[in-house]
């Protein structure tokens, strides 16, 4: 009896995900569009890399749903398989542009970046390197980050050596987000819309998660040997934290925060490791950006408000004042709010956010959807700046909005319990551990047995090469020159690596080179390249 009423409760989120999500997706290339609409504001037509992973995480929620089933009559493979197409999908489309990510690794220029978006039909580029805000380094880390999420709940995503090595490449592309200024997550670099590239708390958080997820994990899962591990250079991740944690509760330098910061402190990236912290950039995005349909992106946007002139791409600074109080509000981060209560299991705060989301639902053609925003009307500009928060407002054309009510599914699923969190997250990103005490170990290394009688002498204790052996001694460029060879593809045109001077926890490390154990010596143990 409890079969049946599961298969019944699993089989009526199928029918709201089939006709949202499944249906959208094009039977060849397996994108999906941002949305079906076209409006002044654009053409949502076209696969976004953000919206397609956001968009099918329900997709891959259901069919983990699916698995408590004893017979689900195949569905759970199709939603499996439907998620699979979609990731690898996205994973062509990025390895077209192999060219791309291998020039980015030197340049770090905007105009080498990979493609924000392609053709949903073929999966091709739809606009020129230029024509575009494509540096969106949290759409690259949240494809990875989701990739090695959903590997590790049983998903087979990668199938040969040379995905393996670009997806080495990729690791690389965002290995010094913490130093590399982007158009973010809104496409549109700096508040001003200036186009302006800037260093994004949101895209950094994202890009630490990504590299966190992949360190030392193994692409084919449990079927995989050495050669498809993918390897992370641990002084990106603690660069990426440091200069995370300096920069929030900020977005960035021009936007004081952002309602993108809640996708690194709860779902799906869980960022942040101090709570103390994540709760304070929560708490300072409620305060400043909740509004009563939503949340504001960030303050004085003026994206799809009635007052935005869609002729022009930029704004002046002094200009932004005029979209104080009226900014869009976008039930999207809802969503996130929502699914960050659940995480937390903070019932009070699950209740409210899934209260204020079915109030914000729009029906169509007898379905209950998110549109993209609510903005307010002309006619009411002037009254809200006066009250905020006493106009009524009005969604856009822009209905459903796939990735918000993917994620509003997701959480639908979580609070039914349908799924718990850990199938969502089978890398427990969601535990902040407590980090233990670090236990330094040091070895005094003598270049050979004269000085190590000499130093004896004065009490000091040392080794030489031939007492540690079998162990092996590399110099930092030895090792440096070996990551050069890691992720290396002639097939795509990939090399491995940039070569650059290795950090103290990069040296720190005991590796294995085949068989045999190595370590590596410090810059301290020689001079000319000691400072």
């Amino acid at each position: 009896m409890q079969d049946i009423e599961l298969r019944t409760r699993l089989d009526q989120y199928y029918g709201q995900i089939k006709s949202v999500i499944l249906d959208k997706q094009h039977p060849i290339s397996g994108l999906l569009p941002a949305s079906t609409a076209v409006t002044v504001h654009g053409n949502y037509q076209d696969a976004w890399v953000r919206d397609n992973v956001y968009s099918i995480l329900a997709v891959w929620g259901l069919a983990l749903a699916y698995r408590n089933l004893d017979d689900d009559g195949g569905r759970g493979f199709e939603l499996q398989q439907r998620t699979v197409k979609l990731m690898r999908a996205l994973l062509r489309s990025m390895m077209a542009q192999s060219a791309k990510v291998e020039k980015f690794k030197r340049t770090r220029q905007p105009i080498d970046a990979l493609h924000a978006k392609y053709d949903t039909a073929t999966g091709d580029s739809v606009v020129g390197d230029d024509e575009w805000g494509h540096l969106q380094i949290d759409a690259t880390s949240v494809f990875l980050l989701t990739l090695a999420q959903m590997i590790a709940s049983g998903l087979e995503i990668i199938w040969t050596d040379e995905e393996v090595c670009f997806i080495q490449n990729l690791v690389y592309y965002i290995e010094r987000a913490y130093r590399t200024p982007d158009f973010g997550i809104w496409e549109r670099g700096a508040k001003s819309n200036s186009g302006n590239v800037e260093l994004n708390a949101s895209s950094l958080g994202m890009a630490k998660a990504a590299l966190e997820s992949l360190s030392g994990f193994n692409l084919f899962g449990a079927k995989g040997s050495r050669s498809s591990v993918i390897h992370v250079i641990p002084d990106n991740i603690a660069q990426s934290n440091i200069t995370l944690t300096s920069m929030l509760p900020r977005e960035s330098n021009t936007k004081e925060t952002d309602a993108a910061l809640l996708s690194i402190v709860g779902f799906p990236a869980f960022a942040v490791d101090d709570p103390d912290l994540a709760n304070k950039v929560r708490n300072d995005i409620i305060d400043k950006l909740e509004g009563n349909y939503g949340l504001k992106r960030f303050l004085r946007d003026g994206h799809q408000t009635a007052l935005e002139d869609e002729g022009r791409l930029h704004y002046e600074e002094q200009e932004l004042k005029q979209f104080e109080h009226i900014e869009s509000e976008w039930p999207l981060f809802y969503t996130y709010l929502y699914l960050d209560a659940i995480f937390r299991d903070d019932t009070p705060q699950i209740n409210h956010y899934r209260t204020r989301l079915d109030a914000v639902l729009v029906e169509q053609n007898g379905q209950k959807l998110l549109p993209e925003l609510y903005f307010v009307a002309e006619d009411c500009v002037e009254q809200e700046r006066l009250e905020p928060g006493s106009q009524k407002r009005i969604p856009n054309d822009n209905v459903p909005l796939v990735w918000a009510q993917s994620l509003y599914l997701l959480g639908c699923l979580l609070e039914d319990d349908l799924l718990r969190p850990g199938d969502l997250d089978p890398l427990g990103r969601r535990h902040h551990k407590i980090p233990k005490k670090p236990v330094v170990q040091l070895m005094f290394l003598a270049e050979d047995e004269a000085l190590q009688q000499e130093l004896e002498a004065y009490g000091v204790q040392t080794q030489t090469i031939e007492d540690i052996s079998p162990v092996q001694v590399y110099r930092p460029e030895d090792i440096a020159s070996i990551h050069a060879q890691i992720g290396k593809c002639e097939e795509l045109g990939l090399s491995g690596r940039i070569p650059r001077k290795l950090k103290s926890l990069t040296t720190s490390r005991v590796y294995m080179m085949g068989k045999k154990q190595a370590i590596c010596l410090t810059a301290s143990f020689i001079q000319k390249d000691f400072s």
